[in-house]
């Protein structure tokens, strides 16, 4: 597969001659396959030229012990019962092979992991791999955009329908529920993350977990959710009043927002700072005096993960490339009182190709419901 092929030519630059894939995610990128516990073993350690694959005994969660097949060069290989760690039964693999130097993931690996790898394979010197799948992972190709696109659109119909219904009453963990139900009947594996649905007080507050507040008349009312589709995820968020009209104190509070994730959006362009993202999301609103209550960024990375790099925040480095999903999510929320957050999944683009591409469509119009 070609992107193991780049990441092979990455870690071999850098002198390894095997690599061993232990994060769930990075092994679904660089094989298509999610079987959970499963290892992945590049280099030598592959025989005959295979890179392998590598899953514990145990079927999954779900019941399913059917692993993927092997190809022409991908070997999977279902353990014994008596080997509990595939992480250890892949060093062992590549000692045999005669692998000297072996690169493992070692942001993934727990220590008492690492120390199982070393004494199963003594003659093994570790090394680590560090980011190098997820830096690859950064840009989507066309594949990886087209799920997500489509994730954007059940995420926007399960919304769409939810606004549709009588809200007045029902609790946030019963709209909750209702919306997921949604995401899955729209064709959605199920939610790229838990839902969030907060009302009143609760509004604005960033990863609010719903409760049994019912949604009243004068209520600001926050959802941010997103679905889950071929294992790549999307996020929106929205903010809503319940009632005839919004007060005056809400208008001006979401009108201040979504200036300033308006100024985020506006920003998603190749070879700017993830920094300058963020500043340009984060200035309106601190103008406005509210820098004490904003988050510690406003914007992430998405696709196999929800929150996966770049990282949009004051202190991040790095810059843009063309091609690259991520979200603009400034929030504000004002204790006792409630407050707005406004979501957003974009595709990083150069304005000759009409600038951010926008995923997630459903209007930021603040509408009262």
């Amino acid at each position: 597969m070609a992107r193991r092929s780049r990441l092979r030519d990455r870690w071999a630059a850098a002198g390894n001659e095997a690599a061993l894939v232990s994060r769930p995610a990075n092994i679904r990128y660089l094989t298509g396959c999610a079987v959970p516990g499963a290892v992945l073993l590049l280099g030598p350690g592959g025989q005959g030229g295979h890179d392998t694959l590598l899953s514990p005994a145990e079927p999954t969660a779900d019941g399913r012990a059917d692993p993927p097949r092997s190809t022409d060069d991908l070997r999977c290989a279902v353990l014994p019962a008596d080997v509990p760690d595939p992480a250890v039964a892949a060093a062992e693999l590549a000692a045999s092979a005669g692998t000297a130097l072996l690169a493992v993931e070692e942001h993934d690996l727990t220590v008492a992991r690492h120390r199982a790898l070393a004494a199963a394979a003594p003659r093994l010197r570790l090394t680590d791999l560090g980011c190098a799948v997820e830096q690859q992972r950064l840009v989507k190709d066309e594949e990886e955009l087209a799920a997500l696109r489509i994730a954007a659109e059940i995420t926007d119909h399960a919304l769409g329908e939810l606004l549709e219904s009588i809200l007045v009453g029902r609790t946030e963990r019963h709209l909750a529920l209702e919306l997921e139900r949604r995401l899955v009947d729209h064709g959605a594996d199920g939610p790229a993350f838990p839902t969030s649905v907060a009302t009143g007080r609760n509004s604005g507050l960033p990863g609010h977990r719903p409760g049994e507040r019912r949604v009243e008349e004068g209520d600001f009312l926050t959802v941010r959710l997103g679905a889950l589709y071929r294992g790549y995820r999307c996020q929106i968020g929205r903010t809503f009043v319940i009632g005839p009209a919004p007060a005056d104190w809400q208008i001006e509070l979401y009108d201040l927002v979504f200036a300033a994730q308006r100024a985020g959006r506006e920003a998603l362009l190749p070879g700017t700072e993830y920094r300058e993202v963020d500043r340009a999301a984060r200035h309106p609103l601190e103008a406005a005096g509210y820098g004490d209550v904003l988050e510690s960024r406003t914007g992430h990375g998405v696709g196999l993960e929800i929150g996966e790099d770049p990282r949009l925040s004051p202190a991040a480095m790095g810059k843009l490339d063309a091609c690259v999903p991520v979200t603009v999510e400034p929030g504000v929320h004002l204790p006792g009182r409630g407050g707005v957050r406004i979501d957003d999944t974009l595709v990083v683009r150069p304005q000759a190709d009409g600038g951010p591409e926008l995923l997630t469509i459903t209007t930021k119009e603040l509408l009262a419901l």
